[in-house]
């Protein structure tokens, strides 16, 4: 999927949601047509459809009566989805419950019960409600999974929660909807809906500590010169600092930047070394200046090695 659709859903709220879009774009589109018939009656019409068009009960009828009766159907429609939305799902199995921290301009991800934390990205289990604990550690941001659900405001200092649920597996992109500072537009995430035995091994493989390669121990020797640890966790090492994203398991996800790039070693490089060129604003230095190439190309290696 890899969208950021409205209209492609992956979940039951997101059916609903779909379900109200069209509703809503259909009923724009026919009383847009027929108030534009009705305009080029009274410009062009005959005589006796341009008095129809003026008589006073036409226009009750017309003007009073059937906006009351659209308006209050679409009132009452509405009042019962969003009395449906995040109904729980049927069964014994207790939702998972994620930490979802909005940034500038990235997100932290929080599984509390396995005692893991990544960045940018959410891997849910398919068939199984998920309850997402947001909050900001800054400013307001808002958080959108078109493909699932509505808005959520993120508020410093307020933990706001909204519950979702994937069908079928597959990667939808989500995005900041809440005006946060000079790179909104540019704060994406993904979300990865996995089978829940597919999830349940991508959490035990998150739990072990980041293992160096013997060919890239240039590329962690690099990190620590760089001063890297000095804002970034890698877990399994000295390095947990927490202002910036967690680069335990950078290598294993699907974007940089929070969606700006894919995730590869050329990527991982180009952003290290001109961050503010990319996105201008955010917390990370550029060290085009700092690093040669081959401390760049080892270091970068080995960030895009920790899967």
């Amino acid at each position: 999927m890899n969208s950021q659709n409205v209209f492609d859903t992956a979940g039951p709220d997101g059916e609903r949601l779909a379900t109200l879009a069209w509703l809503l774009f259909g009923g724009g589109l026919v009383l847009f047509v027929a108030v534009l018939g009705f305009l080029l009656i009274a410009l062009f019409g005959a005589a006796r459809a341009r008095r129809t068009l003026g008589n006073p009960r036409f226009i009750v009828a017309g003007g009073i009566l059937m906006p009351v009766v659209v308006l209050t159907a679409l009132l009452l429609h509405t009042l019962g989805l969003a009395r449906a939305l995040g109904l729980p799902l049927p069964g014994d199995t207790p939702p998972l419950r994620i930490e979802v921290i909005g940034h500038q301009f990235w997100w932290e991800v929080r599984y509390p019960e396995a005692r893991i934390t990544t960045a940018n990205e959410i891997r849910i289990p398919t068939g199984r409600d998920v309850v997402l604990e947001v909050t900001a550690s800054d400013v307001i941001h808002s958080l959108w999974i078109p493909a699932l659900h509505g808005k959520i405001d993120m508020i410093p200092g307020l933990v706001n929660r909204r519950t979702i649920r994937a069908d079928r597996p597959g990667a939808m992109r989500g995005q900041c909807t809440e005006f946060c500072g000079t790179q909104h537009a540019m704060m994406a995430f993904m979300v990865v809906a996995e089978t829940p035995e597919a999830h349940q091994a991508w959490l035990d493989r998150q739990r072990l500590p980041a293992a160096t390669p013997p060919e890239h121990e240039t590329g962690r020797a690099v990190f620590a010169a760089a001063g890297c640890g000095g804002c970034h966790a890698v877990r399994g090492t000295e390095w947990d600092a927490r202002i910036g994203p967690d680069l335990t398991t950078l290598g294993g996800r699907m974007t940089i930047g929070a969606g700006i790039l894919p995730m590869n070693a050329g990527t991982i490089a180009g952003w290290i070394a001109g961050a503010q060129d990319l996105k201008p604003g955010n917390r990370m230095p550029s060290y085009a200046n700092a690093l040669d190439g081959p401390e760049l190309r080892a270091l970068s290696a080995w960030l895009e090695s920790l899967k």
